[in-house]
């Protein structure tokens, strides 16, 4: 999910500098609600293909995750060759792999293009090999590498621009009762969980920032992920139910993300989701390094403790650095973003 939110800047900027070309995205099927709107296409084009589906043409879906599960299945052969005759049959003049990843690498090769674009210092090194062009890149964050491959295409000098991302009647719809269009009650939407153990500011610590913010006169709303349910019942529990457990669907979430005040969370999907957005941000990092992946372009705060180090080693109890973030730390952040908001 993140790969993805910190490249749509990128693409968009391609798509906003070229609209007549051609765009098309290879995406693990959990994540396309990010890029095309999950209604049924009967419901989408009378609205607008524009807002279904705004920033690529059309999408190609590599459920790599089962093939890893499943490498020698009849299914896995079958939906691999049937990927490749879709990206061959595309006739692609370019493909750039804005993951940087040997996955994501073999899956471009497929296409048979002859410039495929990556990093000169991917993320996993062995990728580079897979790269037709290598981009010596500068960017800090991650976005900026992004941007610096895109503009590698045609030679544009792009800047990265605010992702588009779909509307979705449907979730809209979803989100009129809990979150009113026009409310002046404004909600932070707590995110707890994380990717690995590493990166997980415990429970309790969220649900004291729960209760400050409740405290505020703010509403909290506590998402839950898929199997994230445990950690957001934990925090409304600990809130005497006064925080509010939500468990949207992807396209749900972006709905509910674009009319919350405040994002809480540590480096996840939904805490990119709400920079994506625009929404201010509250980032607690720990082993992860947030000038590299951190909030951008967005009005935020970064929490990290001075001895936190990279490190992607998948740990399953929090770094120690996270550990020493306190809740009155992230309540003052929040304070800061929340006024600058009332500031004229």
């Amino acid at each position: 999910m993140g790969d993805i939110l910190h490249a749509l800047p990128a693409v968009t900027a391609l798509r906003q500098a070229h609209p007549e070309w051609v765009i098309d995205w290879v995406v693990e099927p959990r994540w396309r609600a990010l890029l095309t709107a999950e209604a049924s296409e009967e419901t989408l084009y009378p609205l607008s293909q524009t807002l279904a589906r705004p920033v690529v043409d059309s999408l190609h879906l590599a459920p790599t995750r089962n093939w890893r599960n499943a490498p020698l299945s009849r299914n896995t052969f079958h939906e691999i060759r049937s990927l490749r005759q879709a990206l061959r049959a595309g006739d692609y003049d370019t493909v750039i792999d804005l993951q940087g990843a040997v996955r994501s690498a073999v899956v471009g090769r497929m296409a048979g293009c002859q410039r495929l674009i990556g990093e000169a210092e991917p993320r996993e090194r062995a990728a580079r090999w897979l790269f037709t062009e290598r981009i010596e890149t500068r960017g800090a964050h991650v976005i900026e590498q992004d941007i610096e491959l895109a503009s590698a295409v045609a030679g544009d000098d792009l800047k990265p621009a605010a992702p588009w991302l779909p509307v979705d009647p449907a979730a809209e719809a979803w989100v009129d009762p809990i979150l009113p269009r026009h409310s002046k009650d404004p909600a932070v939407l707590i995110n707890p969980g994380a990717g690995w153990g590493a990166k997980r500011w415990p429970v309790e610590c969220y649900a004291e920032v729960a209760g400050g913010l409740l405290e505020r006169g703010l509403r909290v709303l506590v998402n839950a992920g898929p199997g994230e349910e445990p950690l957001a019942d934990g925090i409304a529990h600990a809130t005497g139910g006064k925080a509010e457990t939500i468990v949207p669907t992807l396209g749900q979430l972006i709905s509910l993300t674009r009319r919350i005040a405040l994002c809480v969370a540590g480096d996840t999907g939904p805490l990119h989701l709400a920079c994506a957005l625009g929404r201010p941000v509250v980032g607690i990092y720990g082993p992860t390094d947030p000038s590299r992946n951190g909030p951008f372009g967005t009005r935020f705060r970064v929490l990290r403790s001075p001895d936190s180090r990279r490190d992607h080693t998948r740990h399953s109890t929090p770094e120690a650095g996270l550990m020493t973030i306190l809740p009155k730390h992230v309540l003052q952040a929040a304070d800061e973003l929340l006024a600058e908001d009332k500031t004229p």
